[in-house]
């Protein structure tokens, strides 16, 4: 028997395996069974692409990884879409490039700020942090969990050099607003896209407006190659750079396992090294081995080919979730967007009215008893965690809608799994609690 057949074999065996052991679990009873704030959607498909590039055990980044690379770029309107192993190794190698002396006179420099949102994920802000940058905290809007656009100006010093935002939960900031503010600054902008691959503003993808944009591929976001992200640019020099951190900082730019791409590899003279030093070995940047595998890439392609049924099912959930809650409105704040967004929503967001974090504990409670899933918006007001503690920090304004959301905001899921009969289940405990 041939190895095709010794593959075709396999791949049946596969499909006959997903329909028996994982098709039978994906249903899920309200009530009866946990429903999941996130979930990862898949199918057969997902686990034959994976299988199929175990067999040819080429392990690191390989001709899959050049077909996901290849779809995404396509998807997002973004040229240049370098894969990572982690989202927060993406927003890590989109901030840590910026202060490359390839950039020159633009270069981030320890003790330049980065303005940001102190009601984010720690992901978005800690790169700031690990390059001995200064961010600079601004609130957001109750309802949108954006950047409020009016503190932009007073954000404003002379060593201001970069925005770095992302897009909450799916739901688009005012990116025009952000992208003109820094265009006039001459500041860098990177887009936070790991909750909100698909959405757009005005027509365009998110991601689009930035210098750089980043995504993850996490289990519980829209896509997913287990652990994974990828880091965005329409930028050569930026595309360059961003390479040279994932891959140990090196100079060279060949594929893994390919030799020789700038045809002069033993004829370059670069820092204090001897002329012809072996370009694979010279190091311009302090970088990392941050490599997504191709059997992790194997899994995006098939998952890239659902991203717009995903988007789509998200959408509606959302829209049915809004009907719903709109009846509790007295008790909670309902999540809202900018006219011109179309968000690819991650989550659900709700703010009880109530100032209380009590009342939230409870609800929370109330919840887990019911089993059903859900996750405060992230890390609250950032500067109240420990970890912030002897940090160097500038604050614009009070934050009083992070410390809101700190006490008194949680989300609930929506993703393809979620269906009607969830919805009015979640809705009606959630009743239950403010009614009794």
């Amino acid at each position: 028997m041939s190895s095709i057949n010794y593959k075709d074999k396999i791949k049946d065996l596969v499909y006959n395996y997903y329909q028996d052991f994982h098709l039978s679990k994906k249903k899920i009873i309200p009530s009866k069974d946990y429903i999941p704030v996130t979930i990862k959607t898949f199918d057969e498909k997902e686990i034959i692409n994976l299988v199929d590039s175990s067999l040819e055990f080429w392990l690191t980044s390989g001709r899959y990884n050049d077909q996901f690379q290849e779809k995404l770029s396509k998807f997002t309107n973004i040229k240049f879409c370098s894969t990572v192993n982690s989202g927060s190794s993406a927003n890590l190698i989109a901030l840590s490039c910026l202060t490359s002396e390839k950039i020159g006179k633009r270069k981030l420099e320890k003790g330049d700020e980065v303005i940001t949102v102190a009601s984010g994920f720690p992901t978005t802000i800690n790169p700031i942090l690990q390059n001995n940058l200064v961010p600079v905290f601004l609130d957001v809007k109750l309802g949108h969990y954006n950047l409020d656009c009016s503190q932009l100006e007073k954000s404003l010093s002379k060593k201001t050099k970069a925005v770095m935002i992302a897009h909450t939960l799916g739901n688009p900031f005012d990116i025009q607003k952000v992208h003109h503010f820094c265009k006039e600054n001459n500041l860098f902008l990177i887009e936070d896209c790991a909750d909100a691959l698909g959405a757009k503003y005005d027509g365009k993808m998110v991601g689009t407006f930035g210098n750089i944009a980043t995504t993850s591929f996490y289990p519980a976001h829209h896509i997913t190659t287990g652990e994974g992200g990828a880091v965005m640019t329409n930028s050569n020099l930026l595309k360059f750079i961003i390479e040279s951190f994932r891959d140990w900082g090196r100079d060279c730019y060949c594929d893994p396992g390919v030799e020789n791409t700038c045809c002069k590899r033993f004829d370059w003279q670069l820092g204090d090294l001897p002329h012809g030093y072996d370009h694979k070995y010279i190091y311009s940047h302090a970088g990392y081995n941050l490599k997504m595998t191709d059997m992790q890439a194997a899994i995006g392609v098939s998952q890239l080919d659902k991203i717009e049924n995903f988007i789509d099912k998200r959408k509606i959930n959302f829209d049915r979730l809004k009907s719903a809650f709109s009846h509790l409105n007295d008790y909670l704040i309902l999540p809202e967007y900018e006219e011109k967004a179309e968000p690819s929503w991650f989550g659900f967001p709700l703010t009880i009215r109530d100032d209380s974090p009590e009342v939230r504990k409870n609800l929370m409670k109330h919840y887990e008893q019911s089993k059903i899933g859900t996750r405060l918006l992230f890390g609250g007001n950032i500067t109240k965690q420990p970890y912030m503690k002897n940090r160097s920090y500038r604050i614009v304004g009070d934050l009083k809608n992070s410390d809101k959301i700190m006490n008194s905001t949680y989300w609930i899921g929506l993703h393809p799994q979620i269906n009607e009969e969830h919805i009015e289940y979640m809705f009606d405990i959630t009743k239950k609690f403010f009614k009794n």
